[in-house]
């Protein structure tokens, strides 16, 4: 019989936790440098959310792990799975679904109104009810340098930033909202906060490269980059090709450029943030060869 015990003392699972976490960001294609990285960020995420872990028993045997965490998110009880670990000789039967059940009843008791949850490497479908909010991807660089493209990359101008910057916070607000993470005006303060955290000084802010894409006969996108947001890894905040450039192959010069750029600053892997909802782009980076490092989901409480 399957059944959940609360834990007094977490240090094994927290151990136990981080090495899984590390081995699915290795097997993404991060260094062992990012990963690290990686895990202690982890580490300071937990004590923001104080996770509450079970320890989850079958014939009193340990079998696996499930934590969880009720948080206030703009005035809303907001429920996470943070973990959800059953060992393989032990999967299958029914157990991972009896650990889900408890963890969302678990956030429910709790007032959770949505209940969110991160996942790393494939999660066997076991959450696949849960829409996707967005996937984390990365990409490793060979030692070749990709052939030419269509589409180069060059500095944004001064004169240029305001208007891409307006564009940008409506365009991440509108993906926001299309992965039904937040209501409209919920993720309007929401990217006015982190437009503000991540690019105090605009332009001028250190790491970051605001580029135009161009092709032969003009400007066809725009791209954000911030270098070293990792060790080795370049994080691509948006690749955007107009909308009127959109099926004339530009998306895929745009990731050429993107690569360009990263390699020219040093970095040897880029990443990005797809939102749930954007199958377009989905497709594109699927193409790209790019690997899910992780992914949120979310899902309301109903009853």
């Amino acid at each position: 019989m399957t059944e959940f015990h609360v834990l007094d003392e977490r240090a094994a699972w927290r151990r136990d936790f981080e090495q899984r976490r590390r081995d699915a960001y290795r097997a993404a294609g991060l260094g062992p440098e990012a990963a690290e990285v990686r895990i202690g960020r982890l580490r300071e995420r937990e004590k923001a959310e104080e996770w509450t872990v079970a320890e989850i028993t079958d014939g009193g045997a340990r079998i696996g792990y499930v934590a969880v965490d009720v948080t206030d998110d703009r005035g809303t009880p907001a429920g996470l799975i943070g973990d959800l670990w059953i060992d393989a000789e032990h999967a299958g039967q029914g157990r991972e679904q009896a650990a889900r059940a408890w963890a969302e009843e678990w956030c429910a008791e709790r007032g959770a109104r949505r209940i969110a949850v991160r996942v790393t490497g494939p999660d066997g479908g076991l959450f696949a009810g849960y829409p996707v909010e967005a996937e984390l991807r990365i990409r490793t660089f060979g030692a070749a340098p990709p052939p030419p493209s269509a589409v180069a990359a060059r500095p944004m101008t001064a004169d240029e930033f305001p208007r891409w910057l307006a564009v940008e916070k409506d365009a991440y607000t509108g993906d926001i909202v299309r992965a039904g993470a937040l209501t409209r005006d919920e993720a309007v303060r929401k990217a006015e906060d982190d437009f503000a955290e991540l690019i105090p000084r605009g332009q001028a802010t250190p790491g970051h490269a605001f580029l135009v894409l161009q092709a032969a006969d003009g400007p066809v996108g725009t791209a954000w980059l911030h270098h070293g947001h990792l060790p080795g890894v370049t994080y691509g905040y948006s690749l955007y090709v107009d909308a009127e450039h959109r099926g004339k192959g530009y998306g895929h010069g745009a990731m050429v450029a993107g690569e360009q750029a990263t390699r020219a600053a040093g970095d040897t892997a880029l990443m990005f943030t797809v939102w749930g909802g954007n199958e377009t782009a989905m497709r594109l980076y699927d193409r790209a060869g790019f690997r899910v490092v992780e992914t949120s989901r979310s899902l309301p409480v109903t009853g």
